[in-house]
């Protein structure tokens, strides 16, 4: 397969992943946490350079689009330890915050806070004892897989 082919792969790879995370989202009625965003701007940017490899096929682009599935995995990596507690999230979306001792008796009863909160510590949806972050990391590490594979079809053909 041509370079050009294996990096639409991996492209419409990252357009399913985000086709899924948004059935999920609006189908299956379960809000991302903020690690959920961040493991999707990677293959937003993977789907762009996809398009973009195919009216410009180019190595270092193919390389880009490596780049951005393996930090959609890394980000994954990451929300799964989280998730099981081998490390520390985000304050601002785990239960790991200051508790309720910083604040006063005016910001307990304030309604501004937000209503629908998702942890990045909570498992939303597993399968196979795999949570969707999970799941997301193995995807991206196959699309990596497969963008390198393009980078290196593509140097066999002397695109630059």
């Amino acid at each position: 397969m041509t370079g050009k082919v294996l990096a639409a792969i991996a492209a419409a790879g990252s357009a399913a992943l985000l086709l899924g995370a948004l059935g999920f989202q609006y189908i299956g009625g379960l809000a991302p946490c903020h690690l959920c965003m961040y493991q999707r701007y990677p293959h937003v940017a993977a789907v762009v350079l996809g398009l973009l490899v195919l009216l410009l096929p180019r190595r270092w682009i193919m390389a880009l689009g490596a780049l951005a599935a393996g930090a959609s995995a890394a980000v994954g990596i990451f929300h799964t330890g989280v998730e099981r507690g081998w490390w520390q999230g985000p304050t601002s979306c785990t239960g790991s915050g200051g508790g309720l001792g910083g604040l006063s008796g005016s910001d307990l009863l304030s309604t501004d806070t937000p209503v629908n909160l998702v942890m990045c510590d909570q498992v939303a949806w597993s399968m196979g004892g795999l949570s969707m972050a999970s799941w997301n990391a193995i995807a991206s590490l196959v699309l990596v897989a497969l963008w390198i594979m393009a980078w290196r079809s593509a140097k066999t053909r002397k695109f630059l």
